[in-house]
C-alpha cells in the first residue's frame, strides 16, 4: 500500500481544503444572484442538487482541459492531438483545426497493434469489405459470423482453456456476466483494488461483498476463514459458492498479482479464482498469455479467466475463458451474449490476425520481438524515473508506470507542462483514485523507440522539477557511472 509522507499529505489536506472553501463561497454567491433571474421550470424538483455535482463544477471544470483530449490519428507512439481554447474559463472546451504532433504515454497499445500493421491491417480491411462494419444483430440471431466462431477458438486455445465467449465490451465483460456467475447466497470476495467494471458487477450480481486488502494473500486467507465460520448473514447457512476475484495487472498501480499464493489458498479453501487479466494478457509472459505465464501458474487452477482486446490486440470487446459447461451456460444466460450486438468482424479479425502475430503464425518472428521490446522498454523506463527520483508504483515487467503527484494543484500543472513540450501524459485524480493519491499513469509500449522513451524521460524530469514531485532523492551521477562500467566490464 501506499505511504503518503506527512507533509504532503497535509499539503494536500490543505489544497482540497481551500477548494472546498472557495467552492462553497462561490454557490452562495450564485444564490444571490439565482434569486433575481427567472426560472421556467418551477415545480420541478433539480435534476442535480448542488451538493451532487459540487466536484464537477467547482473542481473538475477547472482543469478538464487534462482530460478528453481528442485526438486525430491513429494511437502509435505519437499521435496528433487537437488543440482546445474555452472562453467560460474552462466549463466548455471548443476544438480548434490545428492538432501538435505528441509523444503518446497515454495509450494502452502495450504491443503496438493500435496503428497500420503489415500483416493485421490487410486482413481487417478484407473482413471489412466481406462482413461490413457491424452484424447490426446480437450473437443469438443473426450476429454470429465464421470470425467470431474462429475467434473464440483461438482465444480459448491461446489463454489455455478448453473455451472461451467473446464480448464487445471489455466493461460489460466483468459488469454483464459476474451477476450470471453469482448471485443471492454467494460470497465474492474482491481485491480492495479492482477495476470499477468489477464493483459494479459485484454489487449487481445480489450475492455478499466482502474486501481484502490489495494484493494480500494472508489477509485474503483471513476473510475466508472467517466468512466460512460465520456463513451466510442471519441464517449462517454454508455460502452456495465463494467466488474470489483480483487482477492480473492493476491498472492504477501497475502492480502484478500474487497469483500463486493467492490461488494455494483458494484451493485450500475450495473457492473460485475470477482473474481479471485486463491489462497483462498479450503484455506480459514469454509468449504474451499473461500473469498466469509469467508466474508459472497452471491455468486449470484459475476457474474463470477474463481479458479485454483493447489494450495489446488493438482492438475492442472482452472474453470469458474456461470450461465447456461454463462457457455453455454463459452463452444461455449471459444479457452480453443475449441482448448486445455482437463485436464487430473487422475488431474480431484485427485481434485473431494480433494473436497469429504473437505466436509467430504469420511466418515471422515479429511477436517475440514486440514482448521484448515491451518489456525492455517498461523496466528501462521505470529505472530511470526512480533515479530521477519519482515515486513510481508497479512492479518489474509491468508496462504500467503511475507517478505520484498527490496534490490536487499538480494534477493539471504536470499534464500542462508536458503537453507545452509535445508529451501527452494521463493524469489521474478523485474519484478514479482515493482522494489523496492523485497520480500521473504512463503506459509504455513495443511501438516506443529507446530515442522516444529518453526524450519523455527529459520532459517529465523538467515537468517534475517544476511541479516539485520528486519525492525521493535522485541518484548520484558518479554512482550510476559505476554502474555502467561494472556492466561493460
Amino acid at each position: 500500500m501506499i505511504t503518503i509522507p506527512y507533509l504532503t499529505a497535509v499539503s494536500t489536506y490543505f489544497s482540497y481544503g481551500l477548494l472546498f472553501a472557495f467552492g462553497q463561497l462561490r454557490d452562495y454567491s450564485r444564490l444571490i444572484f439565482d434569486w433575481c433571474s427567472t426560472n421556467n421550470l418551477h415545480g420541478y424538483a433539480p435534476i442535480c442538487l448542488a451538493h451532487e455535482d459540487f466536484y464537477i463544477r467547482r473542481l473538475y471544470h477547472r482543469i478538464q482541459d487534462c482530460f478528453n483530449r481528442p485526438i486525430s490519428s491513429a494511437p502509435d507512439s505519437w499521435v496528433d492531438v487537437i488543440e482546445r481554447y474555452s472562453n467560460d474559463n474552462n466549463k466548455t472546451l471548443k476544438r480548434t483545426t490545428k492538432s501538435t504532433r505528441c509523444l503518446n504515454l497515454g495509450s494502452y497499445n502495450y504491443l503496438g497493434f493500435g496503428s497500420f500493421d503489415e500483416y493485421c491491417t490487410p486482413r481487417v480491411i478484407e473482413s471489412l469489405k466481406k462482413f461490413s462494419a457491424s452484424t447490426c444483430s446480437s450473437r443469438v440471431d443473426a450476429g454470429t459470423t465464421s470470425v467470431h466462431a474462429e475467434l473464440e477458438e483461438c482465444v480459448a486455445k491461446y489463454v489455455g482453456k478448453p473455451a472461451a465467449i467473446v464480448t464487445g465490451m471489455g466493461f460489460a465483460t466483468n459488469s454483464a456476466i459476474i451477476p450470471v456467475l453469482i448471485g443471492k447466497g454467494g460470497l465474492i470476495i474482491s481485491d480492495s483494488l479492482n477495476h470499477t467494471s468489477i464493483v459494479n458487477g459485484a454489487r449487481g450480481s445480489g450475492a455478499t461483498i466482502r474486501v481484502f486488502q490489495h494484493n494480500t494473500p494472508a489477509h485474503l486467507e483471513r476473510v475466508l476463514k472467517e466468512q466460512i465460520a460465520e456463513g451466510q448473514p442471519r441464517t449462517h447457512r454454508p455460502w452456495k459458492k465463494i467466488i474470489v476475484v483480483v487482477e492480473g495487472i492493476y491498472s492504477m498501480e501497475g502492480e502484478i498479482c500474487q497469483l500463486p499464493e493467492i490461488v494455494s489458498v483458494c484451493k485450500k479453501y475450495k473457492a473460485y479464482v475470477y482473474l481479471d487479466e485486463a491489462h497483462s494478457i498479450g503484455a506480459i509472459g514469454k509468449t504474451g498469455r499473461g500473469v498466469c505465464e509469467l508466474l508459472g501458474v497452471d491455468t486449470a487452477d484459475v476457474d474463470i479467466m477474463m481479458g479485454t482486446f483493447t489494450k495489446s490486440f488493438g482492438s475492442c470487446g472482452g472474453y470469458i475463458a474456461g470450461s465447456k459447461e461454463l462457457i455453455q451456460y454463459l452463452k444461455y444466460h449471459c444479457p452480453a451474449h443475449l441482448y448486445a450486438t455482437s463485436i464487430s468482424t473487422p475488431s474480431a479479425q484485427q485481434i485473431i490476425s494480433a494473436i497469429k502475430v504473437i505466436l509467430g503464425e504469420d511466418g515471422s518472428n515479429r511477436g517475440a520481438q514486440k514482448l521484448a521490446r515491451i518489456r525492455e522498454n517498461s523496466n528501462f523506463f521505470r529505472a530511470e524515473l526512480q533515479k530521477m527520483g519519482f515515486e513510481v508504483l508497479g512492479d518489474n515487467d509491468s508496462p504500467v508506470m503511475p507517478i505520484m503527484l498527490y496534490n490536487p494543484a499538480k494534477i493539471p500543472a504536470f499534464s500542462r507542462e508536458c503537453l507545452r513540450e509535445n508529451v501527452a501524459v494521463v493524469v489521474v485524480g478523485f474519484p478514479a483514485t482515493p482522494l489523496l493519491l492523485a497520480r500521473a499513469r504512463i503506459c509504455i509500449s513495443a511501438s516506443h523507440s529507446r530515442e522516444d522513451l529518453i526524450k519523455a524521460l527529459k520532459v517529465i524530469s523538467k515537468a517534475g522539477d517544476l511541479t516539485g514531485i520528486k519525492y525521493f532523492p535522485a541518484a548520484p551521477k558518479k554512482q550510476e557511472e559505476e554502474k555502467d562500467r561494472i556492466k561493460l566490464d
